[in-house]
């Protein structure tokens, strides 16, 4: 279950039909949006249920993986919003964006006001004690800002594979694998033609050689989308190949500095 709560809301201002002069001085505070994920699992009594918080608490990675599978279950919600209002500017959240991250238990009825009887927090972005954490390492390749720069003073320009395999992944991290098998298609054709030749490394050859080989596969996992959901399996095969795109894209971004 999911509860979405606007906290501290701003009174809605009369809209008018002229733009008025606007003031100077600082703007005003926003409203901040809590979502709980509740998850419909019942321990037999509050001690039991305090162990699972405590050994949770120790491994970071357990920790993070409740997070994420509350996140999941949100963008699973904004994806649909998207659909159902034809709003294509319904984005999903990432972690990394979070004011607050907190992951607990409690009784039915505080878990349905965002309250908990005990939780622990974790620091939005943070990686985990002793590694880089998983998206920290996903996303530490290269800091963006020189390539912003670059893209918006028309230096550079994107290639279309970029996009198309970044919404695939994240396709797939939400649990939308036929949308995720659909977008690899035309993400890895793009980048077959893209990055044809875009480095002199033997890994680049490698895994551009594999996603050769392995283009057919590509075309009938999209075809199995087109027909319904995708079995395990094949959407094991659609974050392989995602995996694999992926990668010589990371590999371009370190190597070209």
């Amino acid at each position: 279950m999911l509860v979405v709560e606007t906290l501290a809301a701003p009174r809605p201002a009369r809209r008018r039909r002229r733009a008025r002069e606007a003031e100077g001085g600082e703007p005003s505070e926003l409203p901040l949006t809590r979502v709980t994920a509740i998850r419909a699992e019942q321990f037999p009594d509050e001690a039991q249920a305090e162990r699972w918080l405590e050994e949770i608490s120790i491994d970071h990675d357990a920790l993070e993986d409740a997070a994420e599978d509350g996140l999941r279950l949100l963008n699973r919600a904004l994806a649909a919003h998207r659909a159902a209002a034809g709003d294509p500017y319904v984005n999903e959240f990432g972690l990394a964006r979070a004011v607050a991250i907190r992951v607990g238990y409690g009784s039915g009825e505080q878990v349905a006001k965002g309250e908990w009887t005990g939780a622990r927090e974790l620091e939005p972005g943070a990686p985990a004690p002793g590694r880089a954490g998983r998206r920290a390492r996903r996303d530490s390749a290269l800091a963006p800002q020189e390539r912003i720069a670059a893209v918006l003073g028309r230096r550079e320009s994107l290639d279309a594979c970029e996009t198309l395999l970044a919404r695939a992944h994240l396709d797939l991290e939400t649990g939308l694998d036929r949308e995720a098998a659909l977008q690899l298609r035309v993400g890895v054709e793009a980048l077959l033609i893209e990055l044809r030749g875009a480095l002199e490394d033997p890994g680049h050859g490698e895994d551009m050689a594999t996603l050769s080989q392995r283009r057919g596969e590509v075309g009938e996992l999209a075809n199995a989308a087109l027909q319904g959901e995708l079995d395990p399996a094949q959407v094991e095969s659609v974050a392989e190949l995602v995996a694999i795109a992926e990668r010589v894209l990371r590999r371009r971004r370190v190597l070209r500095g």
